[in-house]
């Protein structure tokens, strides 16, 4: 074997370095502002100190910033606390060696205790000196040099060379200059850091082309404006529009997917492209590029950001299928076969073959898709079906896109297998959807959120939960029943810091299922729909509440805080949320029997709340219209829950 490139020289073990994902080859993701503990093993032989320096950089830049690491005691692990200081891409790595000027000065102090002859000491100090000035550059060189000079300097008293050696300037100076053919150096990972909407936000989707004064007037942005004081009102943040361009008309669907579309049958809005354009354009029946962007000012003025849609998919009508036929592939009788998930037929939708051998334009021009509109203001993106496109095209396209833009937000509407979904957050994008929507019972929501939250997954996959969307339609909300419509939102807004609903057919308890189906009856993805905004008895109020407490508390801003409690009662789920400091502690009890009341005890985690067995404390339910307030003691009280007065408590915690 041959040693050429062996780091024979270099003595120091780096070992675990934590947080890390996939050893560096994805980024951890963190929020602005939050403080990341980095923690690694570091050793060497023999019995020398170490220098272990925890190192990071923008992403491009040239230089480290270099910082040391903090020695836990007894077992060669080492901390450093790193908070970005602006968002986007960053390297990290650490660089260990041996600190052979500090375990001499170490050495040399024990001798003097000791009363050992010195003066060889001195000399031996010397030489380390000499050999970092040697390394050093301009002025620093010369201080090095002095120093060097007194080290050696016999006709100095023993007490000034003595405190020379442990000048804390002296001391600062060869720690800027080590020898770096000593030093081990662990493999460069990544670490991105995105802005606070990242990790708390409130989605709400809604059509605009269901926005029109009737149900046969095409809806326009300007007709959707009318709705943003509303949905600012009920506490969202964001506004997600399906995609907004061309539909085609080849193979168009009608109502409830059917394959036999009438003349006035708008289509699926996820068959992107028409002889009006492509995923650069506009429906026309929406209005222009400048009706748009002036949706997005209105927004603004209700601090309302705007996500579309990215659909990577094409009509037969779509530019791309005349222009880059190579993009598509051909079957033997000159057609593209349609896209298909069986038991899901999608007639309107051609496939993009990532396999061809034009990828690299191919590649460039979906790229440029996001650049186009971000051009135009728009900075959250949800993305369709992304799992069924090429992996490495998202690692790539998205960390080029937040070179220059690390204010964009990508959503993955993944609804696929574990690896596939992580993966995906791996290459960059900020949310996922979940399977939140199908676990269903008190046990299963503990399980998964157990995994969300406690797993390794939590330093890359942030959840985005969804009670509902334009293609689901789950079993529990197929009833007119406001505490399952209620519970399910009251959940996804406690668990999870990023969570979004399709409006407003949750708001209105839209619960006719497609027969035998999880989608609704009449979907709004055929058609266009006349909603009654204000029907009598929608729950525009009870969310807006809910959300005023997300809106409210900094505890309910993050997801992974969460700590469940036990109970007695296999209906109630309970947890727990508070900040840092424990100045902000919500407790959530939902009873997920929504039909019927249920009672029992619940055990508080008193230790992890800062309460004493025996302390009083409060609990103030902020969910009721009244905030009803009671002073408990112990771990164990006793709740009942009516869930249709009531589906849950959000309690805050306030210690006496």
């Amino acid at each position: 074997m041959s040693l050429k490139h062996a780091p024979g020289r270099a003595r120091v073990i780096i070992e675990s370095l934590t947080p890390t994902v996939d050893g560096g080859k994805y980024p951890v993701k963190r929020v602005l502002g939050d403080a990341t503990e980095f923690r690694v093993h570091a050793f060497a032989d023999s019995h020398d100190l170490l220098t272990v320096e925890f190192c990071h950089r923008r992403k491009g830049a040239t230089d480290w910033v270099r910082a040391a690491m903090h020695e836990e005691p007894g077992n060669d692990e080492w901390t450093y606390t790193f908070q970005p200081w602006e968002i986007g891409l960053y390297e990290y790595t650490v660089i260990a060696g041996v600190d052979h000027f500090g375990s001499w000065r170490d050495g040399f102090g024990k001798k003097l205790t000791n009363g050992e002859q010195i003066h060889l000491e001195l000399l031996i100090g010397g030489e380390l000196v000499g050999a970092a000035a040697g390394r050093a550059k301009g002025d620093n060189q010369q201080r090095l040099q002095d120093y060097e000079k007194t080290l050696n300097d016999t006709t100095l008293s023993d007490r000034e060379r003595i405190d020379t050696a442990y000048s804390d300037e002296l001391y600062w100076l060869i720690s800027l200059y080590p020898n770096t053919e000593l030093q081990t150096v662990a493999p460069s990972c990544l670490l991105m850091t995105e802005r606070h909407l990242a990790a708390f936000s409130t989605w709400y989707e809604y059509f605009p082309r269901s926005c029109g004064p009737d149900a046969h007037t095409h809806g326009t942005f300007q007709d959707a404006k009318s709705r943003l004081h509303e949905i600012d009102r009920m506490g969202f943040n964001i506004v997600y529009f399906p995609p907004i361009h061309p539909v085609g008309k080849a193979f168009r669907k009608g109502k409830n997917n059917s394959l036999t579309p009438s003349d006035t049958d708008v289509g699926s809005p996820w068959a992107v492209g028409a002889d009006t354009g492509g995923h650069k354009d506009i429906l026309p029946e929406l209005g222009s590029l400048e009706d748009f962007q002036s949706f997005i000012d209105e927004a603004a003025r209700y601090e309302i950001e705007v996500a579309i849609d990215i659909a990577f998919q094409c009509s037969p009508d779509h530019p791309w299928v005349k222009e880059h036929p190579q993009w598509f592939k051909w079957r033997p009788d000159g057609t593209v076969q349609y896209a298909e998930n069986p038991p899901k037929k999608y007639q309107d939708i051609l496939p993009i073959n990532f396999e061809n051998e034009d990828w690299e334009n191919l590649w460039h021009e979906l790229k440029s898709v996001f650049d186009y509109w971000i051009g135009v203001g728009v900075k959250v993106f949800r993305v369709d079906n992304p799992h069924t496109k090429s992996m490495a095209f998202w690692n790539w396209c998205i960390l080029e896109i937040k070179k220059d833009h690390p204010e964009v937000l990508f959503l993955a509407e993944a609804f696929t297998r574990p690896k596939r979904k992580y993966n995906l957050a791996k290459a960059g994008f900020t949310h996922g959807y979940t399977y939140f929507t199908w676990r269903n019972t008190p046990s299963e929501m503990r399980e998964y959120l157990t995994e969300l939250t406690t797993s390794e997954t939590k330093d890359y996959f942030w959840p985005n939960f969804w009670p509902n969307t334009p293609d689901i339609l789950h079993e529990d909300l197929q009833v007119n029943n406001r505490a399952a419509y209620m519970g399910r939102y009251l959940l996804a807004a406690t668990l999870s810091s990023n969570i979004g609903i399709y409006g407003p057919a949750y708001e209105l308890m839209d619960h006719e299922p497609f027969p035998g189906k999880e989608e609704n009856n009449n979907s709004e993805k055929y058609e266009l729909k006349h909603w009654d905004w204000n029907a009598k008895g929608n729950l525009k109020n009870e969310i807006a509440r809910v959300n005023e407490i997300r809106n409210s508390h900094p505890a309910l801003q993050t997801t992974f805080n969460l700590v469940f409690a036990d109970s007695d009662n296999p209906h109630f789920l309970c947890y727990l949320k508070q900040n840092w400091d424990r100045s902000d502690q919500i407790l959530v009890v939902v009873n997920m029997d929504w039909e019927h009341t249920q009672s029992g005890f619940i055990d508080l985690p008193l230790e992890q709340m800062g309460i004493g067995e025996h302390d009083s404390f409060t609990v103030r339910d902020l969910y009721d219209p009244f905030q009803a307030e009671y002073t408990w003691q112990g771990a164990n009280n006793y709740i009942e829950l009516n869930p249709h007065f009531r589906p849950a408590h959000i309690f805050k915690v306030k210690r006496l």
